[in-house]
């Protein structure tokens, strides 16, 4: 099971954030998914510290925050071994 978070920043990330509900729901078996919404999610500060920017986080170590919908698709394919 490929862990993904996911911080939202922004309005601008939301579509990111149904991006990867979407692939969630068509892997349930190989995703799980935590989104964090900053200003009222804090759990993920003491893991990865202040956050200005759109970020998805894979198994806790891979960071990402250049984000588009195709970057986002390739590195979650090459995570959990399927063609998106």
């Amino acid at each position: 099971m490929t862990k993904i978070e996911f911080i939202n920043t922004c309005p601008c990330c939301d579509g990111y954030g149904d991006l990867l509900r979407e692939l969630q729901k068509r892997f349930p078996d190989k995703i799980e998914l935590k989104i964090y919404y900053v200003g009222k999610d804090f759990d993920y500060l003491p893991k990865y510290g202040p956050i200005t920017r759109g970020t998805m986080i894979i198994d806790g170590k891979d960071r990402y925050e250049d984000l588009n919908r195709r970057s986002i698709e390739k590195v979650i394919s090459e995570a959990i071994g399927e063609e998106l």
